[in-house]
């Protein structure tokens, strides 16, 4: 049975990264109507959960699927090393203004444990050491405190996850409740194909609606939901930490791209921190070993977690621990001594000297995709941006 559509009659939209792939995007209707007594008085907004959601005719065919026989270009990947804020706008003496954006820093969001695993949060900037390409680096920037984080959840929406997803989805609304109240998330549901079923948004109920918008069937297409969710975030954050939560059951077997090319979509494509979360416990010797080799990797190459429950009772306190640690992260910047414009990956190496603390380990990202990009852009009579 196919799955049912979500999508309004008015407008939908895909990101389509290769033929078969892509992360199909929900679009609200503003002349959608709320329900209930108190619906005269409800705003105009997608996320208002006193509203009603306006069910697609049935009749019509909106398989998001391309047609195989049309060629669908790659999106172009944005640069690893460019925080995903927006530029800053200085107006000079002679009335010019200009647009300055800091490209060539290099942003790296580090989690710093001792040797008991406990993080550590009185750490400074001269306490870092930071290589790349085995040069040493010279720390520009130092931050630790509670970032909000641009962050995508993605659960596996396979068929073999069908007793599962109530508790998923529970420690999920769990993370989410414990994390800063100025993150923004958005649900991607992956079988075969990545659906995003909620885009970017702090609001919880419309959050807790897109992990609900799932029917467990068919395979599991982990990479091509991994490079899908990559791009979502390099399009539309706006914050410059980001996170993706992966929670699966099995290893992939119906994606295009392979572990190597989702690592390096991840890691072109900005960076993100990858925590993944593989109930495995039921699983068959073989198809445990390829699965956490997987899941560990896609944690390990981009500075995040994979944790491994014996059971589904232990995934809420692990969501709790992945909240605390994006929320503990240092965020180390350095301006990297060999020219964007060489491009190619660089190796990334960090180690943290505190001689009060003893051994202490460091956890970020093992490298990064350089790429040239323009500095400033400057703009004779411009209009600055009005106060909100």
């Amino acid at each position: 049975m196919a799955r049912p559509s979500r999508w309004t009659s008015l407008s939908v939209s895909a990101i389509v990264l290769l033929p078969g792939m892509f992360l199909a995007a929900q679009v609200t209707s503003p002349q959608q109507s709320a329900s209930g007594p108190r619906a005269a008085n409800v705003p105009l907004n997608s996320t208002d959960p006193r509203r009603a959601e306006i069910q697609p005719s049935l009749s019509v065919d909106r398989d998001p699927v391309p047609s195989p026989d049309i060629e669908t270009p790659e999106l172009p990947a944005a640069s690893s090393n460019v925080p995903a804020h927006g530029p800053d706008l200085e107006k000079g003496k002679d009335g010019i203004y200009t647009l300055h954006q800091n490209v060539d820093e290099v942003l790296l969001s580090c989690t710093v444990v001792d040797e008991k695993g406990r993080p550590v949060e009185d750490l400074t900037q001269s306490d870092f050491r930071i290589w790349e390409d085995s040069v040493p680096q010279r720390t520009s920037s130092f931050r630790h405190q509670d970032l909000p984080v641009s962050m995508g959840i993605l659960v596996d929406n396979s068929g073999s996850m069908r007793d599962k997803r109530t508790a998923v989805n529970g420690a999920a609304m769990n993370l989410l409740q414990e994390s800063n109240r100025k993150d923004a998330a958005f649900i991607v549901n992956f079988n075969d194909r990545a659906y995003l079923d909620q885009g970017f948004t702090s609001d919880l109920v419309a959050l807790h609606r897109g992990l609900a918008h799932f029917d467990t069937r068919g395979t599991t297409a982990l990479y091509d939901a991994v490079a899908a969710s990559a791009d979502e975030l390099s399009k539309h954050a706006k914050l410059e930490k980001q996170v993706l939560l992966i929670v699966s059951d099995g290893a992939d077997n119906a994606s295009r791209l392979n572990e190597q090319e989702a690592v390096r979509r991840v890691q072109n494509l900005g960076g993100p921190v990858v925590y993944t979360i593989g109930l495995l416990y039921d699983s068959g010797p073989k198809e445990y070993e390829r699965a956490r080799e997987s899941l560990q990797s896609l944690s390990d190459d981009t500075g995040g977690i994979a944790y491994f429950p014996r059971s589904l009772d232990e995934v809420n306190k692990i969501a709790s621990e992945v909240a605390e640690d994006i929320r503990n992260q240092y965020t180390v910047g350095y301006h990297s001594t060999k020219a964007a414009s060489l491009g190619g990956y660089r190796v990334v190496h960090v180690e943290v000297y505190s001689p009060h603390h003893g051994k202490l380990t460091v956890r970020t990202r093992r490298g990064y995709y350089a790429k040239p990009a323009v500095v400033n852009q400057t703009a004779q009579g411009a209009t600055p941006p009005s106060n909100p």
